[in-house]
């Protein structure tokens, strides 16, 4: 597992063994920023149960402002400590270890994310439980990208945030939710 490009291009990022742990594939990561690739330079970032922290680095990497990487883990905690040293990022990165709901509960002055990315161990809820509190902390014109098994059903809607589009990779999908913009009579983007 690599960065793909950016600053890190190229830098191995370490990742834990065993069967508990399921990297991002490198196809599925760079579909993502392909599809967020204009959109990503100075831009604040969410990495919810983080794992190796790939997804924020590799945002870092291409010139986001800053990640906040979150995991329960103290094992996945120190790779992404350990990835970001690697590859030069800890300046912009903030690394939390705790419990993903614990972290998105309402908190006064907290600024709020461009982008959340949400990958969490599959089949057990978190996804469907995580999403509306992620759109409690997003900005309006932000994305939060959902990565699951492509047959779990996800909500059409949450916390204002709607299915915008979903790509599947083999049994994998990536679902990204967006507030839906008004369009007005003429057909155009009411803005």
């Amino acid at each position: 597992m690599r960065v793909i490009t950016g600053t890190a291009r190229g830098r191995r990022l370490r990742t834990l063994e065993g069967h508990d742990v399921r990297p991002t594939t490198d196809r599925v990561k760079e579909a993502v920023f392909s599809v967020i690739q204009f959109d990503i330079e100075g831009r604040r970032i969410l990495d919810l149960f983080a794992g190796s922290g790939q997804m924020g680095i590799e945002a870092l990497s291409r010139g986001a402002s800053e990640a906040v990487f979150v995991d329960s883990s103290s094992a996945s905690i120190a790779v992404v400590r350990e990835n970001l040293r690697t590859c030069g990022l800890n300046g912009a990165a903030v690394v939390v270890q705790g419990d993903a709901l614990s972290y998105l509960a309402p908190r006064a002055g907290r600024p709020e994310f461009d982008y959340a990315f949400l990958d969490p161990p599959y089949g057990k809820g978190i996804l469907q439980a995580a999403l509306p509190a992620a759109a409690a902390v997003m900005k309006p014109n932000g994305a939060i990208i959902c990565e699951s098994p492509a047959e779990e059903a996800l909500p059409e809607e949450a916390g204002g945030f709607a299915i915008d589009r979903q790509y599947r990779y083999g049994r994998i999908k990536v679902t990204f939710y967006r507030i839906p913009q008004e369009v007005d009579a003429d057909g155009g983007d009411d803005e």
